[in-house]
């Protein structure tokens, strides 16, 4: 049986706000084959999609090269549950 680790989120926030606001969180989006397509960034933890090591690195890289304005945010791998 595959063990997948899968627990981790990638967590953004906009820099020039500091700890006022709360952070989003990235929900990957993929085809149908389960091609990674790209990122949106949403504010519910919960609906945010869990990956792998390699797969949150994948959004992160995808976020600082795709995304408008990316380098105003903070976009960062943490662990489920932090």
């Amino acid at each position: 049986m595959d063990n997948t680790d899968q627990r981790y989120l990638v967590q953004q926030n906009k820099i020039s706000d500091g700890d006022k606001k709360p952070p989003v969180f990235a929900k990957v989006m993929r085809s149908k084959e389960g091609v990674f397509e790209g990122v949106s960034f949403i504010k519910n933890k919960e609906k945010a999609t869990v990956m792998t090591i390699a797969q949150a690195q994948e959004a992160v890289d995808w976020a600082k090269e795709k995304k408008a304005g990316a380098h105003e945010y903070d976009t960062k791998i943490i662990c489920l549950g932090q």
